[in-house]
């Protein structure tokens, strides 16, 4: 069977059986985060159907950001994962199931897995980059309206004098995580994709400081040397 036709069964599953409430991780997260592992796998010998199989129910099971047993949640997504093709897909080889839920287990960034494969380490570089660019910032603000988070702290947006808490603010979470997966990647490729876009997240950044300050022209150039990325 095509890579393809699993991706059609994969995805006529998802429709049926899972929950798109959540709009950071909802199938066309699944399916994104698919169509840049293809492009992170060009010229790389990997199995196409772990990698698949692995994009498409990565977070099948997603605890929110501020659940206590966060960093469990590729745990028990591999875990829901490999039940899942053991009960719906019993023609997935069974000869592919440790690599499927290694990929799952170790794209997670909270439950720090380091990924042994290079099918995990695609899946984690693409994961990733779904957390920046414009896509990122879309699901920064998404899952901070989902948990009623506000935007940033009025008084101290850029926390220059106060702890970061992206538990309590959104902007928060580009210091406490965002920016700083550019060092986390896995592959050249997911790297030079993720500086090119964490360098976006900071401009919209610098937007933000120039806006605050009243100027609606142009950037906070003290934001844009403080938080650009290294290459």
């Amino acid at each position: 069977m095509t890579v393809h036709l699993w991706q059609q069964r994969f995805e006529n599953w998802l429709a049926a059986h899972h929950d798109d409430d959540d709009a950071a991780h909802d199938i066309s997260h699944f399916r994104r985060v698919w169509a840049t592992a293809q492009q992170l796998s060009i010229d790389e010998e990997v199995n196409q159907q772990v990698l698949l199989c692995a994009c498409y129910f990565h977070d099948i099971v997603s605890l929110p950001k501020n659940h206590p047993e966060r960093s469990r949640s590729s745990t028990l997504a591999a875990q829901k994962a490999l039940s899942i093709l053991q009960q719906d897909f019993p023609d997935f080889p069974p000869a592919l199931y440790s690599a499927v839920a290694h990929a799952i287990e170790a794209h997670s960034h909270s439950a720090n897995i380091t990924p042994l494969t290079l099918e995990a380490r695609i899946v984690q570089d693409a994961d990733r980059l779904e957390s920046l660019g414009a896509i990122g910032l879309a699901r920064v603000f998404a899952v901070a309206g989902r948990l009623n988070v506000a935007l940033f702290e009025a008084d101290d947006p850029f926390a220059d004098n106060r702890a970061l808490n992206d538990q309590r603010y959104a902007l928060d979470h580009f210091q406490n995580k965002l920016l700083g997966l550019p060092k986390t990647m896995q592959t050249e490729k997911g790297k030079a994709l993720a500086v090119h876009n964490a360098r976006y997240l900071v401009q919209f950044m610098a937007k933000m400081g120039a806006e605050l300050k009243g100027d609606y022209l142009q950037y906070d150039d003290a934001v844009l040397s403080r938080f650009a990325p290294e290459s």
